[in-house]
């Protein structure tokens, strides 16, 4: 399975889940029931540490540069990905209840019944509840940034290095059986049809979407440097198909910067902006995040307000400052957002990893791609401010 992208292991866990989960018995169910309970819990137990890991290094990173190029690029980043989540939310709002139609699972008041249950389980206390994660991370993350203390951002950094260690060796390698035993059951109860329609419809709105935004994202950069929007998109169409194969931000940084230098910005600008956005520009992530968690909610025959999605926008798009270049990273650094403010289940928030990783490498393609129309649209703005210089940051 090595051999094998994320990607491709995902989806041979669906069809295989789907086609076991038809002719297995109920102890094979069962057995799968169990692996995904105990997996469950401890993704329970890790997300308090995946938060802290997270924020505050990166808000402590954030904190070390004053300079107006530094406030720029983090304000249009940050701006980005919540408009981004904005539109992804009323377009799914508007089109779900059309292309989902018929396809509610209301009927199952709990999202568990009908399924399997484990042989047994073993409970994983968390070391904190998320919401005590979340300040103690933004009080640390903003102490480090005043303080300017390297020794307790490098404590952080090996922190979130553990972290990033623990995903990348035992909860993405994991994940396809994960997943493999969540389509088993739900075939084995009768659920799946539901859930495969689902995956089609919002996978082809989510790409679209995507695209929707790159034009949008271009069409301002262009209006600023005065450019073709579609010839700038083009140029950077390398970079969106790295991403696809590596579904990093991190490993594509290389064609992200040569590329986003033919745009007509200045190298130094181009050297600063595009590494930092590698971490903290997510606007394909967000949008796939926010139309898979509504499309979930969906199947629950719930609905949401504006007002409730906003709140959870801006902490997510803080929360997933630098999540690690891993494939799954964003929805890792967000599922415990989804638990405390969306109310997600246990089974709610397996369905949203699955859902969003068959997607994830779209999301990241998304994401690096209009990196570089923030790094144009930074220049532009940059070079009206005559900001010429940029701010030495030490990591």
């Amino acid at each position: 399975m090595k051999r094998f992208g994320l990607l491709a292991r995902i989806i041979i866990a669906i069809i295989l889940g789907i086609v076991i989960g038809y002719f297995a018995n109920e102890w094979f169910i069962q057995l799968f029931a169990t692996f995904n309970g105990l997996f469950g819990n401890f993704l329970g137990f890790i997300i308090p540490l995946i938060i802290i890991g997270f924020i505050i290094p990166g808000i402590g990173f954030m904190g070390r540069g004053a300079g107006k190029l530094l406030g720029l690029t983090a304000l249009l980043a940050y701006a980005s990905t919540i408009l981004a989540g904005t539109i992804a939310f009323f377009i799914a709002k508007n089109v779900y209840p059309t292309i989902l139609r018929g396809q509610s699972m209301e009927i199952f008041t709990d999202p568990t019944e009908g399924l399997s249950e484990a042989f047994f389980n073993v409970e994983m206390a968390p070391p904190m509840e998320v919401v005590t994660a979340l300040l103690l991370s933004f009080v640390v993350g903003i102490g480090i940034a005043a303080i300017k203390s390297d020794a307790l951002l490098k404590l952080s950094n090996d922190f979130r290095d553990i972290i990033q260690l623990v995903i990348e060796k035992v909860i993405i390698p994991l994940l396809p059986f994960h997943i493999f035993g969540i389509f088993a059951n739900m075939t084995h109860a009768g659920q799946v049809a539901t859930i495969l329609n689902v995956f089609a419809k919002v996978f082809i709105m989510i790409v679209i979407l995507h695209f929707f935004y790159l034009i949008l994202q271009y069409s301002v950069a262009g209006t600023l440097s005065k450019q073709n929007p579609l010839s700038m998109l083009k140029k950077m169409s390398p970079a969106y198909f790295t991403a696809l194969g590596t579904q990093s931000s991190a490993a594509t940084i290389p064609v992200t910067l040569k590329h986003s230098k033919t745009l007509k910005v200045r190298e130094n600008t181009a050297d600063f902006t595009v590494p930092l956005l590698a971490n903290i520009h997510l606007s394909g992530s967000t949008i796939t995040i926010l139309s898979c968690a509504l499309a979930v909610l969906f199947l629950q025959g719930e609905s949401i307000a504006f007002t409730t999605i906003l709140p959870f926008l801006l902490m997510l798009g803080v929360t997933m400052i630098a999540a690690p270049g891993v494939p799954g990273g964003a929805v890792m650094a967000a599922i415990g957002l989804l638990d405390t403010m969306l109310g997600f289940g246990p089974t709610m928030l397996s369905l949203m990893i699955a859902l969003y990783l068959s997607q994830d490498s779209f999301g990241t393609a998304c994401n690096v791609t209009g990196d570089g129309a923030i790094t144009s649209i930074t220049d532009s703005i940059s070079k009206k401010w005559n900001v010429t210089e940029i701010d030495k940051i030490q990591a």
